[in-house]
């Protein structure tokens, strides 16, 4: 995570140009590079050094604490990005809970913005799609998982749900911000798709599009798995 010179966290909703870096994994190796400089990347390994410095970091009420990575890192970002910026990771031994309102087990994240997974299916992108003049890609919504086949927006209603060894929860729908509006190509915004969205996914004047997870069990799921509903809801929520 990119933090300020307050250990606050940055995401594209203050720059969007962060959308611009691409991440790799290579022979046990993280790379970052910009998509149109590929030359110039930085390689990271994917566990800092133990004895690198600690920091109390923030992100939206949540404090945890975090390994800074290296000086290298913060100033290549710094560069990349133009502004001032500290690259951090999480360790083992730092458990960030989730909002304890939807919580079931204790559970705990990363540095994402509140829940381990987010899921959306490829039916709902079409739904919304059809309703635009110009057709948006999946990345706008960076979901965990993306599925096909069932009716749009049919992951409003799962309550459980199993691909092999793993269990999912649906805890939360997922209010969505103005990243989804920054294209992910060029780091330019737009207003769509949220004004579409708010006119037939608002409710108490946020837009909502995907099902926020929580996950029991460890294991590896790929393209091609089979999802098994466990439970549903009996009835989807309401929309304006």
């Amino acid at each position: 995570m990119l933090v300020d010179e307050n250990n606050c966290f940055l995401t594209q909703r203050q720059f969007p140009e962060m959308a611009l870096l691409r991440t790799a994994i290579e022979n046990d190796k993280l790379l970052v590079f910009h998509k149109d400089f590929k030359e110039q990347k930085i390689v990271l390994p994917l566990v800092p050094e133990t004895d690198s410095k600690t920091h109390m970091v923030k992100i939206w009420d949540d404090f945890c604490e975090a390994q800074q990575v290296s000086k290298e890192a913060d100033n290549w970002f710094s560069l990349q990005l133009k502004f001032s910026c500290r690259l951090v990771y999480m360790p083992e031994k730092t458990e960030r809970k989730v909002d304890p309102k939807y919580a079931l087990h204790n559970d705990i994240t990363s540095f994402a913005d509140g829940y381990p997974a987010l899921i959306i299916g490829q039916e709902s992108l079409d739904d919304l799609n059809n309703r635009l003049t110009e057709k948006l890609p999946m990345n706008r919504f960076r979901p965990s998982i993306v599925f096909t086949g069932g009716a749009a927006f049919a992951e409003d209603k799962i309550e459980h749900f199993r691909i092999r060894e793993i269990d999912f929860y649906g805890v939360k729908l997922s209010a969505r911000c103005v990243i989804t509006a920054t294209n992910q190509d060029t780091a330019i915004t737009a207003k769509e798709p949220l004004k579409t969205l708010a006119g037939y996914r608002m409710k108490n004047n946020k837009v909502f599009f995907g099902q926020n997870l929580l996950l029991k069990g460890n294991g590896k799921i790929s393209i091609g798995d089979k999802i098994e509903i466990v439970a549903q809801q009996k009835s989807k929520p309401g929309f304006l």
